[in-house]
């Protein structure tokens, strides 16, 4: 079926395959794909995470000669914060690097050139009370700074569980930010009133996918492909959407009902983005 595929969670490197991830990604089926934002390096200034996002803008712009559409999403990723403090840099000289790098990011989101705030979080391994404290203060500062600009966030925390969920959905609740705006990154099948109304962007792992279908379409479907010349293939590779996504529905798992709603409306509606009006749908 020609119906488009979106990947809501995708890295490039210029060290790695760059347009060729993309093209990969292409040839499977893909069309549409976040860019999500990534350290190349650790900036401690706003000159250097100028310099950070404009790497991510330029691997967009390559991406796009493939002629998938390409959306952007800029954050200050939360190793940057224990990075920082890791090379002697105080916590709250950390913070502030942080903060200026989540409004230069708002910067680019407002003058168009990304539709998300991402990923930004808080640290997935064991860190001090006091940097944990700091770093979910600057996640709210994220959700903040998302509602001013009407756009989602992208988020990335510890293993999801019901309680990571109900957290998000607080702290969501106290930027006044929508639940459905806050996408939890690399998400487990946990879908229903276990996710708080939170938006979860599932890892497309054959029996995670098999999961989630089984209790509902609310979700969207990401490999995380890092491009990373290190790591081929990590996290999933970046053709695993598309062939999730044909696999499911040539067995009669995944209707088209549904895959409209998981490529089409539902990006849509958490990103703000427009997919339907694309020359495969007519």
């Amino acid at each position: 079926m020609n119906l488009p595929i979106f990947d809501s969670h995708f890295h490039l490197d210029p060290r790695g395959k760059r347009k060729d991830a993309v093209y990969a990604f292409k040839k499977a089926g893909g069309t549409h794909l976040l860019l999500a934002h990534k350290p190349y390096n650790i900036p401690r200034n706003i000159d250097e995470h100028e310099k950070e996002y404009s790497i991510t803008l330029k691997l967009a712009e390559e991406a796009r000669e493939t002629g998938v559409k390409v959306y952007v999403a800029l954050g200050s990723h939360p190793a940057v914060f224990t990075e920082l403090i890791k090379k002697g840099v105080s916590i709250e000289e950390a913070e502030q690097i942080m903060r200026e790098g989540i409004d230069l990011a708002a910067k680019h989101i407002r003058e168009g050139r990304a539709c998300a705030l991402g990923e930004v979080g808080r640290p997935h391994y064991e860190v001090s009370e006091k940097v944990w404290e700091r770093s979910n203060a600057i996640l709210l500062y994220s959700f903040e700074k998302a509602k001013e600009l009407g756009c989602a966030v992208v988020v990335h925390t510890e293993s999801a569980t019901e309680k990571t969920f109900e957290d998000l959905a607080n702290m969501a609740d106290n930027a006044k930010i929508p639940r459905e705006k806050v996408v939890k990154h690399f998400s487990p099948p946990i879908l229903g009133k276990e996710n708080f109304g939170i938006f979860p962007s599932i890892l497309a792992g054959r029996e995670a996918i098999a999961q989630a279908l089984e209790v509902s379409d609310r979700f969207l479907m990401e490999t995380d492909y890092m491009d990373d010349p290190n790591r081929p293939g990590a996290v999933l590779g970046p053709a695993t959407v598309p062939k999730r996504t044909r696999y499911f529905y040539g067995i009669g798992k995944m209707k088209e009902e549904t895959w409209i709603r998981i490529h089409i409306e539902n990006p849509e509606k958490v990103f703000g983005i427009e997919i339907k009006d694309v020359e495969h749908r007519k």
